[in-house]
């Protein structure tokens, strides 16, 4: 019996391993050169995505859906229309929100914080956020997937996010999924999907 439960632990434990495996530094280059490609080619972003809210208190994650658009240089909008109609929009140094009507603003500029997050936020999208300077990165090959790892150096950024996990589709090089690890257990995970890329998008669509 034992010896049975220990195969079953090497079998698990073996397929956990194979899951994620790091990158030599020959497919990080590969890698790394494949999305700065096609993030050079993304002019404009419009995708769904589902959010999950991990909260260590709640046996069940919150989930909420909506439609992200992105447009160059540093436009981006999120809608949540499910279960709740609440909306963010980073424009010209500001963000934007939109809560059920109730609209305010947060003046970037204000908060370095805040500006190192739109940062990461745009960087995230476009898949263009590999910055040694700011970050100890990561890499790791998955199923058709590549998974980067970004850890801030900033200790004042790294008690807001601990690490930042970015899943790239491996043949479109864009990203699939975001996930935000908070300094505690908590965690936010945003799965990308119905992508459209370089569709007409009008400055007008970014006006909360």
């Amino acid at each position: 019996m034992k010896t049975k439960i220990a195969l079953l632990i090497l079998f698990i434990s073996g397929n956990l391993f194979a899951q994620e495996q790091k990158m030599t530094d020959a497919e990080i280059a590969t890698f790394k050169q494949d999305v700065n490609l096609v993030s050079k080619k993304i002019k404009t972003l419009s995708t769904d995505f589902v959010q999950y809210k991990h909260l260590d208190f709640l046996s069940k994650d919150i989930e909420t859906s909506g439609k992200m658009i992105f447009k160059e240089p540093g436009l981006l909008q999120w809608q949540y229309k499910k279960p709740y109609n609440y909306s963010i929009v980073f424009k010209n140094g500001k963000i934007l929100i939109n809560d059920e009507g109730k609209k305010s603003a947060v003046d970037i500029g204000n908060s370095k914080i805040f500006g190192r997050i739109n940062k990461l936020i745009v960087g995230s999208v476009s898949g263009n956020m590999f910055d040694d300077a700011a970050f100890t990165i990561s890499y790791f090959k998955l199923k058709g997937q590549n998974l980067a790892k970004f850890v801030p150096k900033d200790a004042t950024l790294k008690k807001y996010i601990k690490q930042i996990e970015l899943t790239f589709d491996k043949e479109e090089a864009t990203v699939v999924q975001v996930k935000l690890l908070e300094s505690s257990e908590d965690y936010t995970r945003i799965v990308l999907k119905n992508k459209v890329i370089n569709a007409k998008i009008d400055d007008s669509v970014f006006t909360n």
